[in-house]
C-alpha cells in the first residue's frame, strides 16, 4: 500500500512538473524580428522601437535580424530564428518578404508567421500565416490638414497665390500602399485648402537617401512649396531644410534634423499588434489573417506639431480626429474627389490579389471608397484630379 502511495505521489508530482514546464514554456516565448534595413531607415526604425517596446512590456525574449532583403535571404533568416534561436513567432516589415515567409510558414506549421503591409493571408489558407497593417490613411489625411493649413498661411502672408499651392511627394513604388497614401494626404490638404494640386515623383525604392534627395530637389524645382513623402531615408527632408521648404515627414518626427521646415509626421505604431500577436500565443488563442488598427486603438499616430505650423493647427487637428473617429469624416468619401473629372460610385480594387493584378472586389459603399476593410493592406489605386504623376515605377 505504502509503495503504490508513493508511486501515486511520484506520478502527481511529475504531473504538476510538466505542467510548470508547459506554462513556463508559454511564458517564456521568443519573438523573431526580419528587417529590411536597421535603425538608419525610418521605416525599419519605427518598427525596431515598436518591437524592443512591447517584447519589454511583455515579458518575452525579441531576436532581430536586420539588412534582410526582399528574396530567400527572407526565408533563411526565418528558418535560423526556428532552428538555432527558437522562436516561436516570426515577424517581417517588408512587403516583398510575403512569399518568402509563406514558404517557411509551410514547412513550420507550429510556428507562428506575421508579416506588415502583405496582401496575401485571407487567400492563402494557412492557419499561421498573418497579414497586419494600420489605416494609415487617417493619419496621413490629418498629416495633410497640417500641410493644407500651413499653405493658406502662405497664402494669406502673400508668400505664394492660392494657384500656387502645389506640393511635392516622394513615393518609393506607384503600389496601392503608396497610392493610397498619397492619395489620402491630398485629401487632408484639399479639406483645408481647396486649391491645392500636387505632384508625385517617383525613386523605384524603399530606400534611397540619394534619390529622395534628388527626387525632393527636383519637385522643389518644379514649383512645390510643401514636400511629403513615402520613403524611408532623411533624403527629402533634409533636401526642404536646405531650400526651406516646408516638410512632412513619415515613420517619425524629423524635428531635431530639421528644425526649421518639419511640420509634423504620421507613422504606424506597431506596438499594438506586437502585444497583441504574443498575448494570442500566450493564449493559445487564433492571430486574425488580417489585423488593422486604428485611431483608437494607438496603431495611428501622429508626432509632435513643428515650430512653424499655422496658427490653429492643433484646435484644427483636435477637430478632424474627433471626425474619423465618431465617422462624420470619411477620408476616401467619393464626393470630395473625382476620377477623370466624374466623380464614382462603384469601384473594383483588387484585393484578392493574384498573378494578372484582377480586379475582384467592389470597395465602394454609399459613397465611401472602404479603405483596408476587406483585407488590412490598403488597396485604393485610384488617381484622382489634382494629382499629377510625373514618373511610374511599379518595382
Amino acid at each position: 500500500m505504502k509503495k503504490l502511495i508513493s508511486l501515486l505521489l511520484v506520478a502527481m508530482m511529475l504531473f504538476t512538473m510538466a505542467a510548470c514546464g508547459a506554462n513556463n514554456a508559454k511564458d517564456e516565448l521568443k519573438v523573431g524580428f526580419i528587417f529590411l534595413h536597421d535603425e538608419q531607415s525610418t521605416y525599419d526604425k519605427n518598427f525596431i522601437d515598436a518591437a524592443i517596446a512591447a517584447c519589454e512590456k511583455m515579458d518575452v525574449t525579441m531576436v532581430q535580424k536586420t539588412q534582410i532583403p526582399e528574396s530567400n535571404k527572407c526565408y533563411d533568416a526565418a528558418v535560423e530564428l526556428i532552428e538555432s534561436d527558437g522562436c516561436d513567432i516570426i515577424f517581417a516589415d517588408s512587403f516583398g518578404h510575403e512569399n518568402f515567409l509563406i514558404k517557411a510558414a509551410k514547412e513550420y506549421p507550429d510556428v507562428e508567421f506575421c508579416h506588415a503591409t502583405g496582401t496575401q493571408a485571407h487567400t492563402a489558407d494557412l492557419a499561421n500565416f498573418h497579414n497586419a497593417f494600420a489605416h494609415i490613411y487617417q493619419g496621413r489625411y490629418m498629416a495633410g490638414v497640417v500641410a493644407g493649413m500651413k499653405l493658406n498661411e502662405m497664402i494669406a502672408n502673400k508668400e505664394i497665390t492660392a494657384e500656387e499651392a502645389k506640393m511635392g511627394y516622394v513615393g518609393a513604388f506607384t503600389f496601392a500602399e503608396v497610392m493610397s497614401g498619397y492619395t489620402s494626404f491630398y485629401l487632408g490638404a484639399k479639406s483645408v485648402c481647396p486649391s491645392v494640386t500636387m505632384d508625385v515623383k517617383f525613386t523605384g525604392s524603399w530606400y534611397d537617401e540619394q534619390k529622395e534627395k534628388e527626387a525632393a530637389q527636383a519637385l522643389i524645382s518644379g514649383g512645390c512649396v510643401l514636400i511629403s513623402q513615402h520613403a524611408d531615408s532623411m533624403g527629402a527632408p533634409t533636401a526642404c531644410e536646405t531650400a526651406k521648404v516646408p516638410n512632412v515627414s513619415y515613420n517619425g518626427s524629423t524635428v531635431a534634423a530639421c528644425p526649421e521646415t518639419f511640420l509634423i509626421s504620421s507613422r504606424i505604431n506597431w506596438a499594438p499588434y506586437f502585444e497583441y500577436m504574443i498575448t494570442q500565443v500566450q493564449n493559445d488563442a487564433a492571430i486574425a489573417a488580417d489585423w488593422a488598427g486604428t485611431l483608437e486603438n494607438g496603431a495611428v499616430a501622429l508626432t509632435e506639431l513643428g515650430k512653424n505650423v499655422a496658427e490653429g493647427t492643433a484646435e484644427k487637428l483636435e477637430e478632424v480626429e474627433k471626425g474619423l473617429k465618431d465617422g462624420t469624416i470619411n477620408v476616401f468619401d467619393t464626393a470630395n474627389f473625382t476620377v477623370g473629372g466624374k466623380k464614382i460610385d462603384s469601384y473594383m480594387a483588387d484585393v484578392d490579389t493574384d498573378a494578372k493584378f484582377e480586379k475582384d472586389t467592389e470597395v465602394v459603399t454609399n459613397g465611401i471608397f472602404e479603405e483596408s476593410k476587406y483585407r488590412s493592406a490598403p488597396y485604393f489605386d485610384a488617381e484622382i484630379d489634382g494629382i499629377t504623376l510625373l514618373d511610374r515605377n511599379y518595382g
